[in-house]
């Protein structure tokens, strides 16, 4: 055992200083094995890479067409046999993805609606979603909430953020500045979520839940007309 201040012996030195860059050089070796060359697409792999991400994500023709062109950017483009490049149509491929049912800007549309409105937010901003994905403005039109679905989303923000009647607590102290500055934040956290002004306002200033809900039923028996006796 050696004792303190004494020094280190030349062949443990040594030693330690082989282990060291032994183990710097296995680190090395791992990092290098760890880099695996990526191969340049052709036709064949840029589909199966389509399909691959068609089966994983629900998207749209402009999202998946925007995903192989980036693949191509990152990848390279492969040469065939006698060493010449030839770029695959991405939008060739896409149009015959969306032919064959793989790709559905409609589809992905309602189903984007409904999972925007279940969370609380409104119209404005499923659109601005759907935009965003591509989706033109005619099926964005056809698959726009409707008045009930909007409303019913309003009021589930004012429920979750305990918004107007939905307050978890009252403060009947407050001030009438503090109450106003109160009511301005719960505005713009639901125009940030892009409900109607006029829903907000209809929310926040009512005084009790009852009213909130005999507002959706009104909207919910308009929409059941509007859809005709054999809609369910």
């Amino acid at each position: 055992m050696t004792s303190e201040g004494s020094k280190t012996s030349p062949q443990t030195s040594g030693n330690a200083q082989f282990s060291a860059e032994n183990g710097s050089e296995r680190a090395g070796a791992k990092g290098v094995r760890k880099r695996k060359k990526v191969r340049p697409l052709d036709e064949t792999s840029l589909r199966d890479l389509a399909l691959s991400y068609c089966a994983r994500f629900a998207t749209t023709g402009a999202k998946l067409e925007g995903y192989l062109a980036r693949k191509l950017r990152e990848r390279g483009v492969a040469e065939d046999g006698e060493g010449r490049v030839q770029t695959p149509d991405v939008p060739a491929l896409v149009a015959r993805l969306i032919e064959l049912g793989y790709v559905d800007d409609g589809a992905y549309a309602r189903s984007k609606t409904r999972d925007l409105t279940a969370r609380g937010y409104g119209a404005r901003r499923v659109e601005q979603a759907l935009w965003a994905a591509g989706v033109d403005e005619h099926t964005r039109e056809e698959t726009a909430p409707n008045e009930a679905e909007t409303r019913r989303a309003a009021i589930l923000l004012a429920k979750k953020r305990g918004f107007g009647p939905f307050a978890r607590h009252i403060d009947e102290d407050v001030s009438e500045q503090a109450a106003h500055k109160r009511r301005d934040k719960q505005v713009a956290a639901m125009l940030r979520a892009g409900h109607k002004f006029d829903h907000i306002a209809f929310i926040l200033d009512a005084r009790e839940e009852g009213g909130i809900d005999e507002w959706l039923i009104e909207a919910e028996e308009e929409a059941r007309e509007e859809e005709g006796p054999n809609s369910w």
